[in-house]
């Protein structure tokens, strides 16, 4: 029994480990030059797991990898403050610069990834963009709940909720196209330029 529980933990930490390499790949490289042998080799897996863990092949890993980075970002999210508009508005900003930071040095968002085209290797694009959509739809619900509890109205929370994850997910194409944060830096003044006086 112990022996087939320690199976069960390593096979788990096996698919961990591979869809792990494939959210870095993915920020990298993206969706079409991400290869199996490139994730085999970053997360240490046998050549055998591919099909055991990923029976659906690339596709498979691509939408796994999504919507775990959706679901980790939707984490971070969830643990900012709420007390005012302003605290939320900054609190994000100011987690998101380090992963920003990475885009200028050539990373970029996994999510935003499975939306571009992913060669032949992927038959059914539009599975990959629904579950992109749905993860971006995660994360604006979670700073629209955010901003509502800080005192916004749910329509006035809801666009600035889109406007922060439109300024984060242009941020990191705008910051990689220049090698720089400065983007960034100029957005994030003007999103909190634009907060109401009454935001606290």
């Amino acid at each position: 029994m112990g022996v087939l529980v320690k199976g069960v933990a390593m096979a788990t930490d096996t698919k961990s480990r591979m869809i792990s390499a494939a959210i870095g790949l993915l920020r990298r490289h993206g969706l079409a030059a991400m290869t199996f042998n490139d994730v085999l080799a970053e997360s240490g897996a046998a050549r055998g797991a591919i099909y055991h863990h990923f029976p659906g092949g690339k596709q498979q890993l691509a939408l796994e990898a999504a919507r775990r980075n959706a679901e980790d970002v939707r984490g971070h999210l969830r643990e900012l403050p709420a007390r005012t508009p302003r605290e939320v508005v900054e609190a994000f900003l100011g987690n998101i610069r380090p992963v920003v930071q990475a885009s200028a040095d050539g990373g970029g968002c996994a999510v935003a990834a499975v939306t571009i085209d992913g060669g032949a290797a992927i038959a059914d694009q539009s599975s990959l963009r629904t579950v992109a959509a749905e993860g971006f739809a995660g994360w604006v619900g979670e700073l629209t709940g955010k901003l509502t509890h800080a005192g916004m109205s749910p329509s006035q929370a809801a666009d600035l909720a889109t406007l922060m994850i439109v300024t984060l997910e242009g941020a990191h194409i705008l910051c990689r196209a220049a090698g720089s944060i400065a983007p960034f830096d100029s957005a994030a003044s003007a999103l909190l330029s634009a907060l109401p006086p009454s935001s606290g």
